[in-house]
């Protein structure tokens, strides 16, 4: 990424200079025609405020996205706590490792083609139920679970329960990587 960003620069500046070079002759031999309107100046700077600018990439630019490509392609790791389930081998902590699939957790392939897909749909498995949002009165048990660690290259610290329609949602949303407590 960085080095196309770097070659994209190079060739604007390039042909910059090459358009640069043929327009200045024509242009300073027009400047001393028109002196007297003031139309142009004799300096190069008049020259290039007629030209189209040519947008360059920022450093700064080529670093974010440079970070960005890393973010994207690092490794996601996760420790997952889970209590309260009720369901037998459930609950404890486990380590998720993502590309590739590894840790302690015990269905660690399932989990990360789950994670995978949530990215690709470009949805956040991780964010809280929205302020105001209308949830049925369901009540989907005493589970809990809390999920830290990085995500698509950001700290993730979210928590999880089963008190309202909306936080069922959402835990059947991150399955497997939470644990089901579908019957």
């Amino acid at each position: 990424m960085l080095r196309r960003l770097a070659l994209t620069a190079a060739a604007s500046v390039a042909a910059s200079a090459a358009l640069l070079g043929a327009v200045a002759p024509a242009a300073s031999a027009d400047a001393s025609a028109r002196a007297d309107t003031g139309a142009f100046t004799e300096s190069a700077g008049s020259v290039l405020t007629r030209l189209a600018p040519v947008p360059l990439p920022l450093a700064e630019d080529a670093a974010s996205a440079a970070d960005g490509a890393d973010a994207a392609n690092a490794a996601d790791e996760f420790t997952v706590t889970v209590a309260d389930s009720g369901l037998r081998g459930a609950d404890g902590t486990y380590r998720l490792k993502c590309r590739p699939a590894g840790g302690t957790h015990q269905q660690a392939r399932a989990a990360c083609d789950r994670l995978a897909q949530l990215a690709s749909e470009r949805k956040d498995p991780f964010a809280p139920v929205a302020k105001g949002a209308q949830c049925t009165m369901l009540y989907g048990g005493d589970a809990t679970a809390r999920v830290t660690g990085t995500w698509q290259g950001r700290a993730i610290d979210a928590t999880f329960n089963r008190k309202n329609g909306c936080e069922i949602a959402r835990w059947q949303t991150l399955e497997p990587v939470l644990p089901s407590t579908r019957a």
